[in-house]
């Protein structure tokens, strides 16, 4: 419930007053076979301008990543993860605009997420699932700043 909040508030603030009182984005409705889909190999859902939301999922830790002008928000739903964030990337590298990955972070603060978990992820702040007792199943919005992509 607390997601669905926060996903409300973050979506509306990415629609100028105008837009929700004149004329009204478009609903979008996402069947469940779509989504089952989607988790079944971690896909997006949606992606548009000023965001996405993807069906993510994990059997294994992974690489470091910072995202330059993408605000994630992670829900979990199912698995637990370490999960690091802040720090300084080791090795990073560009790996397309506004993507920066590496293989680990050094320093940062750790945590343990689980089932019901919500962590925000400010653009710019180096995060990485250091280690995963998969499969772990969570939704991703990314929140698009305005000089982003």
């Amino acid at each position: 419930m607390r997601f669905l909040l926060i996903l409300t508030v973050l979506l509306l603030a990415t629609f100028p007053a105008s837009s929700i009182q004149g004329a009204s984005p478009a609903v979008i409705y996402i069947k469940g076979d779509k989504v089952a889909a989607a988790f079944a190999q971690g896909a997006p859902l949606i992606e548009t301008a000023t965001y996405k939301v993807h069906a993510s999922r994990r059997e294994t830790g992974g690489q470091s990543e910072v995202h330059t002008h993408e605000t994630d928000i992670f829900y979990m739903l199912e698995g637990s993860a370490t999960f690091v964030t802040g720090g300084i990337m080791v090795d990073g590298k560009t790996v397309a605009p506004g993507e920066i990955r590496g293989i680990a972070i050094r320093g940062g603060q750790t945590r343990r997420i689980r089932k019901g978990d919500v962590i925000i992820i400010p653009a710019g702040t180096p995060h990485w699932f250091r280690e995963v007792e998969g499969p772990v199943f969570y939704y991703v919005v990314k929140v698009i700043s305005p000089s982003g992509g």
